[in-house]
């Protein structure tokens, strides 16, 4: 039975505004689900990678620890190691540009923190668009509803009776407006949510690669892994 309350009804019986807020509600939904999707597989291969990095600190030097790594150009562990290794050689073989007056340490520092920083806005990307539905799929939503509203205001006005069968159709049409515009905004909220959560897991482990890759370039090699209940001190040979 055709039910005046029911999705396809709204799409036949509505007016241009209906279905302009309908196809946008749909748009807004199928960006945020592929933002959610990508980025989430993005989140666990990084979060392999940060298991695979644990394991470079117990190579006998740094190329081994770099095989380690693989060859992923789009390993950000790989990179920041690459980095650290460039930073590190540039400063001490050249005498002939302004960063020259700044101590090593500050130097790999600052292009440590650089690779970090870049690899966070590529991380973060497309989160804006998860924040941006969130926030205004419940309103456009609403204006659909208020827009259902003044159509059954229109059908009472023009009837002169308030009966169901004049107002039931245009009613549920704001009910439905007002269903998917919560339908397409909770997703992306609880999408954008667990996101940032895998975001800040693995901007930690990167840091801790950082701090660890900035101790080995600065001071020779000496860092301190965990070993069972204490520690021991692990002597990489720069290469």
């Amino acid at each position: 039975m055709q039910s005046q309350f029911g999705i396809a009804n709204v799409w036949i019986q509505g007016d241009f505004v209906t279905r302009a807020v309908a196809v946008l509600l749909l748009a807004m939904s199928l960006a945020s689900w592929i933002v959610i999707i990508l980025k989430a597989l993005d989140i666990v291969r990084f979060k392999q990678l940060a298991r695979q990095a644990r394991d470079f600190w117990h190579s006998e030097d740094f190329a081994a620890g770099l095989s380690k790594l693989g060859g992923d150009a789009s390993n950000p562990f790989r990179h920041l190691a690459l980095e650290g290794r460039e930073a590190t050689a540039h400063h001490r073989n050249t005498q002939t540009h302004l960063h020259d007056s700044l101590d090593v340490s500050d130097w790999i520092t600052r292009c440590l923190r650089n690779c970090i920083d870049e690899f966070t806005a590529r991380l973060q990307s497309g989160l804006a668009i998860l924040a941006s539905v969130g926030s205004t799929a419940p309103f456009i939503g609403l204006f659909g509803t208020v827009w259902g509203i003044y159509h059954a205001l229109v059908a009472i006005g023009t009837s002169g009776q308030s009966t169901i069968d004049k107002v039931a159709g245009p009613i549920g049409e704001a009910l439905i407006m007002t269903a998917l515009g919560l339908a397409v905004a909770i997703p992306a909220v609880l999408g954008y949510n667990a996101l940032v959560r895998g975001n800040k897991h693995i901007l930690n482990a990167l840091n801790s690669f950082a701090h660890d890759l900035h101790a080995y370039f600065v001071t020779g090699a000496r860092v301190i892994l965990p070993s069972g209940d204490g520690a021991r001190v692990v002597t990489m040979k720069k290469g």
